[in-house]
């Protein structure tokens, strides 16, 4: 149910997105997906957390839309935002206006009932959302099993930000889960440590396990060579040699964490070219890959 008591108002702490980027150079081909993004409503409606790690500017699902039909887009993914905790209702109305082909990921509590996560599904969300890298509090590792073993007749995956850097324990437990999950931001290694430095090897590891996918998004996370980040290339070439078919791409649009790297969406979509410049390899991440994990039709 849609929260409509509003806090005062907090003003934004962090920049807006470009707001007209450009184009790729190398078209998007037909069906491509946007896998990773958030929305922001009015704090009159959509009231942040008492405590956050970030104020939002309001970003609504028409700027989204508009971005991704710039960089030719045709589906997109909503990734519930931290600051918003549990209530996922922002997202939910997005789905059910139609304006876009659009599906979901959900921060939920662990208490969750099976008719609050069918109602989910029904209305487009296809994962649970586990923020372990994150300032402001959720699910843990510890949760993620018996999630699993709700959502696994669903068809859902769990989606994990997890720092390999500073967590490097979490590689066992993110092998040890029954289901598919999918690791977002890079895992939050540093291209500064080398492709043979261990949570780099981590991330290799599990993505080799037929269940773990990755969305290559947010250079910004493990790089400072803006805008265009030639460093990434090689660690995300190895991602997806070692996954061709669970790798996806996101914008991460409007960039919360990027702060005074905010990108051009239209250099963030030229980089995937980049790294997959075959055009098979590339229709897989951005075509087949997302119908497949999200359920497209």
């Amino acid at each position: 149910m849609r929260r409509v008591a509003a806090r005062s108002f907090r003003a934004p702490d962090i920049p807006a997105p470009v707001r007209n980027p450009h184009s790729p150079k190398t078209p998007f081909p037909a069906g491509a997906c946007d896998c990773h993004a958030h929305i922001f409503g009015p704090q009159s409606q959509y009231p942040l957390l008492p405590q956050t790690h970030f104020v939002p500017h309001e970003n609504p699902l028409a700027d989204y839309v508009r971005m991704l039909r710039t960089l030719g887009c045709a589906r997109g993914v909503l990734v519930q935002p931290s600051v918003y905790g549990t209530d996922n209702s922002l997202i939910v109305e997005a789905l059910k206006s139609k304006t876009f082909d659009l599906r979901a990921v959900a921060v939920v509590a662990e208490d969750i009932t099976d008719r609050e996560l069918a109602a989910l599904h029904e209305s487009g969300f296809r994962g649970i959302r586990i923020n372990t890298a994150s300032a402001t509090p959720g699910l843990k590792l510890a949760q993620a099993p018996k999630l699993a073993a709700r959502i696994r007749p669903l068809g859902w995956h769990l989606q994990f930000f997890v720092n390999l850097r500073d967590m490097p324990q979490m590689e066992q437990g993110l092998a040890s889960l029954k289901i598919d999950i999918v690791i977002d931001h890079f895992a939050r290694i540093a291209t500064t440590d080398g492709l043979n430095a261990p949570p780099y090897q981590a991330l290799l590891r599990l993505l080799r396990r037929d269940n773990v996918w990755a969305k290559l998004m947010g250079p910004y996370f493990i790089s400072d060579a803006v805008p265009h980040y030639p460093d990434i290339a090689p660690f995300a070439r190895g991602m997806i040699e070692a996954a061709p078919d669970r790798v996806v791409w996101g914008s991460d649009w409007p960039h919360p964490s990027a702060r005074e790297k905010m990108p051009d969406d239209g250099d963030l979509a030229d980089l995937i070219n980049e790294w997959a410049p075959d055009a098979v390899q590339r229709k897989k991440i951005l075509v087949d890959n997302p119908r497949r994990l999200y359920g497209f039709d």
